[in-house]
């Protein structure tokens, strides 16, 4: 099948608009359960009725793994907040609403958010043997309800058209706290810029009532795991300096 050039690329898929739909072609080194392990959690969030991608079909092409859903039309309001930054704190109050909303559905059927972060601590690069096993103590320390966790909720992750918003992106989601879900968003601003960081926290705070500390308790573990991520665009070195910072590794 030809289906054209990529109008996005990923750490794990290439993303194509052919016929009116979206296809996105998973790569090679993924396990070859990977679309389908995606394509049901975004179905379990459709199906919860959030505004999000019908799946249409799990399927091949050319030998690879795809995924074909719903195109959305529009914009992320990633793209409208870089291009309207006097209206930063609008378009970060409005993701959060969205957040919220998904925070709000149960997701005892999904990976538990604690299974996935062990795994990627015991794989993660620069940190020491004592250091992982810290941080899994940690982890096994927190008690939580289990909730719906986007797992890699930003503003890209957010189309908005003229008649509703829709959330993309569902491969990280997972059954866990919502103050982990909220830090790992906070973490993955203050990458780029900390005071849109901090102004998201300062929102989610005020609309939700947690604290900022409550949610904070997160970073060490969430930045530790996001080491086995192996993203180009993350600094191993920040990550470490988050982990010491928060909670300073055991001599």
């Amino acid at each position: 099948m030809i289906i054209g050039n990529p109008i996005a690329f990923g750490n794990t898929a290439e993303i194509y608009l052919h016929e009116n739909k979206i296809v996105k072609v998973f790569k090679d080194h993924l396990p070859h359960t990977e679309s389908t392990y995606e394509a049901n959690k975004q179905r379990f969030a459709y199906s919860c009725g959030l505004s999000v991608p019908k799946v249409l079909d799990v399927t091949k092409i050319d030998g690879k793994q795809a995924i074909v859903m719903e195109y959305i039309e529009g914009k992320t309001i990633g793209e409208l907040f870089f291009a309207n930054m006097d209206q930063a704190e609008y378009y970060l109050d409005l993701s959060i609403d969205i957040q919220r909303e998904i925070h709000q559905i149960h997701a005892e059927s999904f990976e538990p958010m604690s299974r996935k972060l062990s795994r990627q601590l015991e794989a993660a690069p620069y940190l020491g043997n004592i250091q992982k096993a810290e941080l899994l103590r940690k982890l096994d320390s927190m008690t939580y309800e289990n909730r719906l966790c986007h797992g890699d909720f930003h503003l890209l992750n957010v189309i908005m058209s003229d008649d509703k918003v829709t959330i993309i992106d569902w491969v990280d989601a997972s059954a866990g706290d919502i103050r982990a879900d909220v830090c790992r968003t906070y973490l993955l601003y203050s990458e780029l810029s900390a005071e849109v960081a901090e102004l998201y926290l300062r929102l989610y705070c005020g609309k939700s009532g947690l604290s900022k500390d409550e949610i904070l308790q997160w970073s060490p573990i969430l930045a530790g795991a996001r080491l086995a991520e192996n993203v180009s665009t993350e600094s191993a070195e920040r990550l470490m300096e988050i982990v010491n910072l928060y909670w300073p590794p055991v001599e």
